[in-house]
């Protein structure tokens, strides 16, 4: 087997199925990132999305047998919509990140990386392949880092000359040894636009993030967000771009060419107020397919009575109100309640006051009583 024609064949096979970059590196271990990974555990920074098993995450032999090179793609993400409606008073609006645009993109690069591995697996009979999105043990930036796809900036986005930071990552670790590319110089410079931009100082240093503190985590949690933060999330009801927008590598980045990300706008801002009243099969028809679906509707409605509190929104309070009194989750009752102190409604104060009563749970028991002193305060 020529393995030089075959590199070279795969990488033309990949523009040719819609993969915007390939690169390729060696299937040694990560060891740099090993000690980056202990330290954020230690740290208390990691997420808890991803693969706890830090030798996994790192050791590319341990996930396919005799493993010689892994392949990284990336897919670019449009970073501007057309004809965004906008929200007024009485119809705010919410957003989803750039990032849960079009169809999940989990789908998108599986299906590239089975292209793939098919286009490999039809020249040699020898050949094994492992593939992973996102969600694989592997870090899908350390590995896009190493095979020259872009460089790891201090956002903690893997940055592209020709895409900016708007792609999606993908990898395949192969039996096969393929010539590694040349890892790209990092381009940040003196630049610390994402570390002062970042909304909640998630970004702890170039390069370093506490998860726990980053609004993009926050906004996928399951649990009421700390007070802390909930005016920081304003109108976000997934993700969060603020580190992305303000690079000055993203500038004029608008990678509109790929059509399953093309974003419906009225999914991606979506209105505010319906989404509070979708059911469980009403959310998986409507936003089943985006990636910002992914953990339910449970963080999107609690998401969007944030949102409709940093609006002020006094329209919206008939429809807190009813969730406050009937809402079966406390997370949902307990994130009404602090809207409703935000907003500074007479109807929410003297709901406030009668619900009390009855409440049951004692976090929201707690919630209702410190939105009714901020009520009284500000009268």
């Amino acid at each position: 087997m020529n393995i030089a024609q075959l590199q070279k064949d795969l990488v033309a096979y990949a523009l040719e199925i819609g993969v915007d970059k390939i690169g390729f590196t060696t299937a040694a271990p990560f060891l740099e990132l090993k000690n980056r990974l202990k330290r954020q555990q230690d740290l208390g920074y990691q997420s808890g999305f991803e693969e706890s098993d830090v030798e996994k995450r790192t050791e590319p032999a341990l996930l396919l047998d005799r493993a010689e090179s892994i392949i990284s793609i990336a897919v670019a993400y449009p970073s501007k919509m057309t004809d965004a409606p906008k929200g007024k008073k009485g119809e705010r609006r919410g957003m989803f990140c750039r990032a849960s645009w079009g169809t999940d993109y989990h789908t998108v690069l599986r299906e590239k990386l089975a292209l793939l591995e098919e286009f490999l697996h039809e020249r040699s009979s020898e050949v094994k392949t492992r593939s992973m999105v996102d969600t694989g043990e592997l870090a899908d930036r350390a590995v896009a880092e190493r095979a020259g796809i872009g460089w790891s900036a201090k956002n903690c986005s893997i940055i592209t000359p020709e895409f900016g930071s708007y792609v999606y990552l993908g990898e395949m670790i192969t039996n096969l040894p393929f010539e590694p590319d040349v890892p790209m110089e990092n381009q940040c410079g003196e630049c610390t636009l994402c570390l002062d931009a970042c909304p909640t100082g998630a970004l702890i240093q170039g390069g370093q993030l506490n998860a726990q503190r980053c609004i993009a985590f926050l906004t996928q949690t399951k649990q009421p967000i700390p007070e802390e933060f909930r005016k920081e999330v304003g109108n976000r009801i997934y993700g969060c771009d603020t580190c992305q927008t303000v690079c000055p590598k993203n500038k004029r980045k608008y990678n509109l060419d790929q059509e399953s990300f093309v974003p419906e706008a009225e999914l991606v801002k979506p209105l505010l107020q319906p989404i509070l009243k979708l059911s469980n099969l009403q959310f998986k028809e409507t936003f089943g397919h985006m990636s910002g679906s992914w953990r339910g509707k449970n963080p999107i409605q609690r998401n969007a009575i944030l949102a409709l509190a940093h609006f002020k929104e006094e329209a919206a309070i008939p429809d807190l109100v009813e969730l406050l009194e009937t809402d079966p989750r406390p997370m949902i009752r307990h994130t009404c309640a602090w809207a409703i102190g935000e907003i500074g409604s007479e109807t929410g104060r003297l709901t406030l006051e009668r619900v009390v009563e009855t409440e049951t749970e004692d976090t929201v028991v707690e919630e209702i009583k410190k939105a009714v002193m901020k009520m009284a305060v500000t009268e």
